[in-house]
């Protein structure tokens, strides 16, 4: 089933324009509940109360305020914030083209494809290869929504992909993390500590070798219970108390590369086992989970709140 375009955008650079579609990369699959009460069952409703007027009130009564200090509050239109809204444009600016290894994959929040539009397919497949064969990937800005966000474009299987990135000053420093103390290695840790990591080592990242365990023994027991099966817990596998870094190191090269191999060939197992393929259903769209509302802080009297301007 052909992937559905979430919008449309421009890439500019110079006097280049490239017109391009953008497409969901990734999205997830977590299974989502919703509260209910204990007393009947019902699925119970979320209200906005205000706590200094005592009463429930409507979403149409409120207005949004910026917490300026403890419990003030100051009223933040809709004139103000359109006021400081960057043009909607669509557009990729590409501010520079940096080297693919000095780009640190802490920055990426969330990635699309990107496709050539209508007439920009040729332009599209040049700007692709030769940033594949440059080594380079495409810093930008793309203004959406009234935001100036920050990009990464990188060529990614003949095409090019985006990545919206965090700014610097929304990314911690690792320094404010308590560094490890001082140790020293015995030659024998690090060689066991090389070997081990040597006997896990494979030639390439198999993403789909791995699946999320939670997630189906999660759905089995749902399934279980809507069918009306009682559900047992399994139980727990002790742990090894290893206090001692050579000993764990050994032990872990006696055990993980069986481990690792049994894996594999559960794995391959699988792959010969696959029925033929056959036209798959439409996967249904997710649906977005609602939002918790959190009830509203208690406002300050009406004296102490001020409007803008």
């Amino acid at each position: 089933m052909a992937a559905r375009s979430t919008g449309t955008g421009t890439i500019s650079f110079g006097l280049v324009s490239i017109p391009v579609k953008m497409y969901t990369a990734t999205s997830s699959h977590g299974v989502g509940f919703h509260m209910l009460h204990k007393k009947c069952g019902t699925r119970v409703k979320q209200q906005l109360y205000c706590p200094y007027d005592r009463e429930v009130i409507e979403r149409s009564e409120t207005m949004r305020g910026f917490e300026y200090a403890r419990e003030q509050y100051v009223e933040v239109t809709d004139q103000d914030l359109d006021a400081v809204r960057a043009e909607r444009t669509d557009r990729i600016d590409i501010v520079e083209f940096v080297p693919a290894e000095t780009v640190d994959l802490l920055y990426v929040d969330r990635t699309h494809y990107l496709g050539p539009d209508k007439g920009g397919a040729r332009a599209y497949k040049l700007l692709s290869d030769a940033m594949e064969r440059t080594g380079k990937i495409a810093v930008g800005r793309f203004g959406v929504r009234g935001k100036d966000q920050l990009v990464l474009l990188r060529p990614y299987k003949s095409g090019l992909i985006m990545h919206q990135v965090y700014y610097a000053d929304e990314v911690r420093p690792f320094e404010e993390i308590a560094p490890p103390a001082k140790v020293e290695f015995k030659p024998q840790e690090e060689d066991l500590a090389d070997r081990l990591i040597g006997e896990l080592s494979v030639d390439t990242f198999e993403p789909d070798k791995f699946h999320d365990e939670y997630q189906e023994r999660l759905t089995g027991v749902i399934e279980k219970k809507v069918a009306g099966q009682e559900i047992s817990l399994p139980p727990a596998e002790p742990q090894a108390q290893i206090i001692d870094l050579f000993e764990a190191l050994k032990q872990s090269l006696s055990g993980k590369k069986a481990h690792a191999e049994k894996a594999h060939a559960k794995h391959a197992k699988a792959k010969e086992e696959e029925p033929v393929a056959e036209e798959a259903p439409a996967e249904e769209e997710e649906r977005p989970r609602p939002s918790v509302k959190k009830a509203a802080p208690r406002r300050a009297p009406r004296e102490r709140v001020r409007k803008a301007g």
